[in-house]
């Protein structure tokens, strides 16, 4: 399944490169909510919440309200997670605060992540996995913390309905999606599974959906790359 992505920064639809660089800004919001409206599912990201610069509060309701999206981007509490499905998200996509680090040692947080999961329920929760050689990043891709994929996403597996992994040292670059790490993460949960990071063609797509992946879609989209 391709699954569009809309990532919010100072009020416009944007695509960063490697999270950084920002390559792409967009103010036609009704263009692209028409665009996107076939699609069973999209992605909403609001980076300035996510980097704590700030948030979209109010452009996330308003597209959350016309598509049927996950949406993610500084959802660190129960409550702002139930702010973010009331404004009309169908799951809620958690990432840093599913990790903790303490003199040094990196840990999933697993009491929150099973406090979220009951609050909220397990079926609204996708656990957002973002990788930066090899290591999980957190604040908006602006830190690391010394966990692998393989470490975290066993553990999390009883509190959330899918990973959201995120490849960011390809993130926007337009260079395809690394399939052995796909593979290797299917093997790792029975949950939905979905990989992000320079996917650019229909036939990565597909390749994806044989072992069981779902594709989030950027940069190729809004280049024209990849028609929708």
């Amino acid at each position: 399944m391709l699954i569009p992505s809309i990532d919010l920064l100072g009020g416009r639809i944007v695509q960063l490169v490697q999270g950084e660089k920002l390559r792409l800004a967009f103010d036609d919001f009704e263009y692209w909510i028409e665009k996107f409206a076939r699609y069973p599912l999209v992605q909403l990201i609001d980076l300035d919440a996510a980097m704590r610069q700030g948030d979209n509060s109010e452009l996330v309701e308003k597209i959350a309200k016309r598509l049927p999206c996950q949406a993610g981007g500084g959802i660190h509490s129960i409550e702002r997670a139930r702010r973010v499905l009331d404004a009309g998200a169908r799951r809620v996509i958690i990432g840093s605060a599913l990790f903790s680090e303490q003199d040094g040692q990196a840990t999933v947080n697993a009491p929150f992540a099973a406090e979220l999961a009951e609050a909220v329920g397990r079926e609204q929760v996708v656990a957002g996995i973002d990788t930066k050689g090899g290591r999980i990043a957190v604040k908006g891709w602006m830190a690391q913390v010394e966990l692998t994929p393989d470490e975290a996403i066993p553990e999390l597996e009883p509190y959330c309905d899918a990973f959201l992994y995120t490849h960011v040292d390809g993130e926007g670059l337009l260079r395809g999606f690394p399939m052995d790490i796909a593979a290797r993460l299917r093997k790792l949960s029975t949950r939905q599974l979905i990989v992000a990071g320079g996917i650019r063609t229909q036939e990565e797509i597909d390749a994806l959906h044989a072992i069981g992946a779902d594709a989030v879609v950027g940069m190729a989209i809004y280049t024209e790359l990849l028609a929708v």
